[in-house]
């Protein structure tokens, strides 16, 4: 009778690993599929040209897009829009109407099926990515906060280490942060928090538009 329990146990437990085994080898797959891709959007490609200043005039011509997800599915058909330089240029529309879209390519985070993006009459496609990215910059719905501090959370907007207390303040007051942040414990020096978890939505996003502004770019 013992012999009999024993070797069921047994059973029993290489059962559940033969069935942990074989999702953690699926789990493995589908790691390494996702390491394996290749995207034809280098951004660390050496090539292209490196602007070192921009207007920042922005135009989609008779762009056609659709996701690559969704082939089937056009966002896009013929659409065109110029953004002049130095304005602020609202997109209203129903969701899914293509907004989102708009910022992407102009981000080059995906290239239209057919027409093109210009920034200053140039097809974005001819930049250096990293160079021209130095030049744009986005706050999402949902925007990335690193695990440091305030402080250095909207300093990373900077081109370099060599910034001012006094620009890091400037730049939260016009983003409406600075007497919020003020009023924690620890000021400026307060941790964020894994992407943000000790901070509310809207204070996220108004470190992130801080971050912006010191950055301040041509787009």
């Amino acid at each position: 009778m013992i012999f009999v329990s024993t070797g069921k146990v047994i059973a029993d437990v290489a059962g559940s690993m033969t069935n942990d085994l074989a999702k953690g080898s699926d789990a493995v797959g589908s790691v390494f599929a996702i390491l394996d891709r290749s995207t034809k959007i280098e951004p660390d490609e050496l090539e292209g040209y490196k602007v070192e200043n921009l207007i920042g005039k922005v135009e989609l011509h008779d762009v056609h897009f659709a996701y690559p997800a969704r082939p089937n599915v056009m966002i896009f058909q013929g659409f065109s829009i110029k953004i002049d330089a130095g304005k602020s240029t609202a997109l209203v529309g129903e969701s899914g109407s293509g907004k989102s879209t708009i910022v992407g390519l102009i981000e080059r985070f995906y290239d239209p099926i057919k027409g093109i993006v210009t920034i200053d009459g140039r097809d974005i496609k001819s930049y250096n990515l990293r160079s021209l990215r130095k030049h744009i910059a986005l706050v999402s719905q949902e925007p990335t906060l690193f695990g440091g501090t305030i402080r250095e959370n909207i300093a990373y907007g900077a081109y370099d280490d060599k910034v001012d207390e006094s620009e890091i303040i400037e730049a939260s007051k016009a983003a409406n942060a600075h007497d919020f942040i003020s009023s924690l414990k620890e000021g400026y020096e307060t941790l964020c928090g894994e992407r943000g978890v000790q901070l509310s939505g809207g204070q996220k996003q108004r470190i992130a538009i801080a971050r912006a502004i010191l950055k301040n770019p041509e787009v």
